[in-house]
């Protein structure tokens, strides 16, 4: 889980999901695929967590690998704010 202190909560902002869209929030994507947005993302499959940068790939399989059999899919937690 993504953490903070209470001296850089000030730096979060809570959003709705219409504001950005709920396919981006609510999207699982697969290994190798694009990112749409920057930011932590979280796998479903085991918990982990990954920061991430707009159009690059989320990590390939013999990067991010389980022990179990839970699939690697990725959902974003945090969005980060960047310069276009």
């Amino acid at each position: 889980m993504a953490r903070v202190t209470e001296e850089t909560l000030k730096y979060l902002k809570k959003t709705q999901k219409s504001l950005l869209g709920s396919a981006v929030w609510d999207t699982l994507h697969p290994i190798a695929s694009i990112v749409p947005v920057s930011g932590i993302y979280r796998c479903e499959g085991c918990g982990d967590e990954i920061t991430s940068n707009k159009d690059d790939r989320f990590p390939p399989q013999n990067k991010h690998q389980h022990t179990n059999q839970k699939k690697v899919e990725w959902r974003l937690i945090v969005e980060t704010q960047t310069q276009s």
